[in-house]
């Protein structure tokens, strides 16, 4: 029988992990006089600095959506449904726990910062979302699957009413979620429209992989529709303005970093499923599947989680660039290190947060 396991899915997510190493890492610690936009390295590098977070968002929704659609194989789609909303309350979870700083609280110094919402808080929030909007879609893949991409595409369009959204009257931890003006990196929109995006591309795997001649239409595809949200899907905004005269399409199209980002991912999509036979080597894979270990490791390091000391506490925004070019490489070698050899997984936390959830349901 064919082997359908997606390797490419851990190959994208490798290189998106390394990409965060680097961009945080010279983003913490480059002098401030070398960030110029107008200079050709540093604009190429903040440029594909950006699609880190989009892609990271794509390949989560379609991991998670395609295994758990795939669990309907065997009979365990609730199953897996239960797995899927523990893995997003661990993860919102440990994205509180890793911002907690442990010394200024002992000292009795208390702040909310601890509060805001980064990446794991929205993805973890994202998975549970997900597993909501399949179970109201009475687990039919073909419904679900209309759900995410009208989602998805949903929330890219409306961003501009957002953007600025900020509901007071409502728990301030909540608030974070929808509002970045406490301090959130990341808020649940509009990056749950990636998600969801991720999730919607998972339904057209596990309908059509096993299809002898899926790879070789759904890579140029892929291609193919990241070329035209790149450079194209403003014009489009602008002509739907033009032929509907509803200003909602004309302001999408005047900031239009979502969908663009969206034909990013796809071309990445593109390269590394095209390429995927050539590119397996089990250090590339195993670093695809370590990502949550890494992304501790490199938070703690570099922002000095707990303890308030971390690479940018005491190097500071120092670094010429070639020392930072040469640091990111050292820091990536190191964190990964750490993360294959110095880490346990989070099975046992994780093993049994699902026991208590189990407990709780009276099993």
């Amino acid at each position: 029988m064919k082997n359908n396991r997606l390797y490419f899915i851990d190959l994208i997510r490798a290189f998106a992990i390394l990409m965060m190493l680097q961009g945080h890492f010279i983003d913490a610690l480059l002098d401030s006089s070398y960030r110029d936009l107008n200079s050709i390295p540093y604009s190429i590098w903040s440029y594909f600095r950006g699609i880190t977070a989009p892609t990271f968002f794509t390949i989560s929704g379609l991991i998670f959506t395609y295994l758990m659609i795939k669990a309907k194989e065997k009979g365990q789609v609730n199953l897996r449904m239960r797995k899927g909303i523990i893995r997003g309350l661990f993860l919102i979870g440990v994205g509180y726990l890793i911002r907690i700083p442990v010394f200024a609280w002992l000292s009795g110094k208390f702040s909310t910062y601890f509060l805001v919402v980064d990446v794991l808080q929205c993805i973890g929030l994202s998975l549970i979302l997900i597993v909501g909007l399949y179970f109201i879609s009475i687990k039919k893949t073909l419904l679900f699957s209309f759900l995410c991409l009208f989602l998805g595409v949903i929330i890219f369009l409306f961003e501009p009413v957002y953007r600025d959204l900020n509901i007071e009257n409502i728990p301030f931890f909540l608030n974070n979620y929808i509002s970045k003006n406490n301090g959130s990196v990341f808020t649940i929109i509009p990056w749950f429209g990636y998600v969801s995006f991720g999730a919607f591309i998972a339904t057209i795997f596990y309908r059509y992989v096993h299809k002898p001649k899926f790879k070789k239409i759904i890579v140029p595809l892929f291609f193919i529709l990241g070329c035209l949200l790149i450079f194209y899907s403003s014009s489009l905004l602008v002509y739907l303005y033009r032929f509907t005269k509803i200003k909602l399409f004309l302001d999408s199209a005047n900031y239009n970093y979502l969908f663009t980002r969206l034909g990013n991912v796809f071309l990445y999509f593109s390269f590394f499923y095209g390429f995927e036979k050539y590119l397996k080597f089990p250090l590339i894979l195993k670093i695809g599947q370590k990502t949550l270990s890494i992304y501790i490791i490199h938070f703690i390091v570099i922002y000095g989680s707990f303890t308030g000391f971390g690479l940018r506490q005491i190097i500071g925004a120092n670094l010429t660039p070639w020392q930072g070019v040469f640091g990111a490489i050292i820091f990536l070698t190191c964190i990964c290190f750490l993360a294959f050899y110095y880490v346990k997984p989070n099975a046992f936390v994780y093993n049994n947060l699902r026991k208590l959830f189990d407990k709780m349901k009276g099993k």
